[in-house]
């Protein structure tokens, strides 16, 4: 294949198809699709499997690549999540009747073709179908070549049921994994509406830097939990290795813990018995490294600066023991990527300060930073978390997949 414009044609026309379909059978629509998920969880496993075996144990993208059962009865249950919540387009936003008679209103709209390039993350593909389809979006998908195996058998499913429901399946469309195809997509303005990256920083970056349709980030997730001297201890060491342990290989995971100086000893020996159990690698700057090295943690480094501000992925953080809430401050907003920080604090005026100092697209109080996610906000699910301001932010989800559209009547008025 020398260019992927027939592809990208193929789906533009598709968007009459999905247009056609009214709330119900939208979620009639997810419905079956959920159904089929189900149904073929095995045959899912089975391609999956070929994935896995081709990445290396240690790739810390090997968790994000893992389609097990329970995963699949988790995309189950969002689908159907999905299903049932309101349909985001045809909804009247305002509507007046100027003077001269004309009838203004304005109503959401889908995007129309949705691009979504992501890595390694084949869930993203029954995500991105569920919200698209309840949206009425049609859309292209460039997944990347860890997972193809399973993308593949993912949209060969979707594309079964599509047709099942006499509907173009071109509302769904997998581009090869070849990356030179990558930059066609990039700037195909005449075929695509917005490109959704999702992934590492270099490709969001690359994304971002080449890009001629527009962009909404889903940004890399540079997570801090600060520990203020008033904090619970308990419940601190408890969020700390929530947010670094549950998932490590996800954007919402804790990549630095900061540490008020009065309380650093305390909690440094109260969180490291339980973050050793899991093995974490901990970069520590000098005050928090002599803390733990006294007490013979034994997965230890000292931190150097390029530690700091970066995405882990891994079982692994940086701790840096700070003077107070203004120190603080300054390294969030030195290092954050504006995705998810939290406090743990007692201190009810200093935790209100927190929330309105820290730019982030989701700021926590006394709780862990895993909970940025479109299924546990009540979404039902996400195609990422976007760190921009523009159009979206936070969880990218379904009432976020659709835009503004102008609709005027009149009866022969003239300028």
């Amino acid at each position: 294949m020398q260019n992927i414009q027939t592809l990208l044609q193929n789906t533009t026309k598709a968007k009459h198809s999905i247009s056609k379909l009214s709330d119900p059978e939208k979620k009639l629509l997810l419905e079956k699709l959920a159904y089929q998920i189900k149904a073929t969880t095995r045959e899912i496993i089975l391609e999956n499997q070929k994935d896995l075996e081709r990445m290396d144990d240690t790739d810390p993208k090997k968790d994000r690549l893992l389609l097990n059962e329970n995963r699949i009865n988790a995309l189950v249950e969002s689908v159907l999540d999905v299903s049932l919540l309101t349909d985001p387009t045809n909804i009247i936003l305002s509507e007046k009747t100027l003077p001269n008679g004309l009838f203004i209103q304005k109503k959401t709209v889908p995007l129309g073709v949705v691009g979504i390039i992501y890595e390694s993350r084949p869930n993203v593909t029954i995500d991105v179908a569920a919200l698209c389809i309840r949206s009425g979006n049609v859309y292209v998908l460039r997944g990347g070549t860890d997972a193809s195996f399973t993308n593949v058998f993912l949209v060969s499913l979707i594309r079964k049921v599509l047709e099942d429901f006499g509907l173009d399946q071109n509302i769904v469309q997998l581009l090869p994994t070849d990356r030179k195809f990558i930059q066609e997509m990039l700037t195909a303005v005449k075929y695509i509406d917005v490109i959704i990256p999702r992934g590492s920083q270099q490709l969001i970056e690359y994304v971002r830097d080449n890009a001629k349709v527009p962009v909404i980030e889903t940004g890399a997730g540079v997570c801090h939990t600060y520990v203020e001297k008033t904090a619970d201890l308990d419940k601190a060491a408890a969020i700390v290795v929530n947010a670094k342990v549950s998932r490590p290989s996800v954007c919402n995971a804790l990549d630095t813990i900061l540490v008020d100086e009065g309380i650093a000893e305390k909690l440094l020996v109260k969180t490291a018995s339980q973050l050793q159990q899991f093995q974490v690698e901990i970069f520590a700057d000098e005050r928090a490294f002599s803390i733990l090295k006294n007490s013979n943690y034994p997965y230890l480094q000292k931190a150097q600066p390029e530690d700091f501000g970066r995405e882990f992925l891994d079982f692994k953080c940086s701790v840096k023991v700070v003077s107070g809430y203004e120190e603080a401050l300054e390294h969030i907003e030195k290092y954050s990527s504006k995705h998810s920080e939290a406090i743990i604090s007692q201190d009810p005026n200093l935790c209100e300060n927190f929330l309105n100092d820290v730019d982030a697209a989701a700021v926590y109080i006394n709780a862990s930073t895993r909970f940025t996610d479109g299924g546990e906000f009540g979404l039902g699910a996400e195609i990422g978390i976007s760190t921009q301001k523009l159009h979206a932010r936070g969880p990218f989800a379904l009432e976020k997949l659709v835009t503004e559209k102008w609709i005027v009547r009149g009866d022969g008025q003239v300028r």
